[in-house]
């Protein structure tokens, strides 16, 4: 199976709190955009995805883009089938929005106001044990890599 490119990413608006869209990003492929202003500690938008388990998970997991999020030791969810549009969301060393794993489900909290054409994004969070992936969010306190460092 390998990797899945998502040829027609959409923000499904059921799990979406504001109005967001999806556009070219400067850090990777596309990304996802205020399209109104958003409070501080609102949650923007629920990752959504096919509930897979750790056999699959790494499966799954080759391949230069995937998009996986860990709910816990056994469960992970794949955005790429069912996926809101959250997996589409890039990863910054100094995010915006921050991730939180409340009773299964993966919600997307604003960490600080966003302004109407602000790109959201999150910090990965990659395990520092695993290969590296470079980081090209362009943040002043970019670490280079989406990896934790120690």
């Amino acid at each position: 199976m390998g990797t899945v490119l998502i040829k027609k990413p959409a923000i499904d608006p059921r799990y979406a709190q504001f109005k967001l869209s999806i556009r070219e990003s400067k850090i990777h492929r596309r990304g996802v955009y205020a399209e109104e202003p958003i409070p501080a500690q609102r949650k923007v938008i629920e990752y959504t995805g096919e509930r897979i388990s750790r056999r699959e998970t790494k499966r799954r997991g080759d391949g230069p883009v995937t998009y996986l999020f860990t709910l816990d030791d056994y469960w992970t969810l794949d955005g790429a089938f069912g996926g809101s549009g959250a997996e589409i969301i890039n990863h910054s060393c100094d995010p915006n929005l921050r991730a939180m794993n409340t009773k299964g489900h993966i919600l997307y909290m604003s960490k600080r106001a966003i302004r109407v054409g602000e790109e959201l994004t999150v910090d990965y969070r990659f395990a520092k044990d695993i290969e590296q992936a470079r980081c090209r969010c362009g943040a002043k306190t970019c670490r280079g890599v989406i990896n934790l460092l120690k």
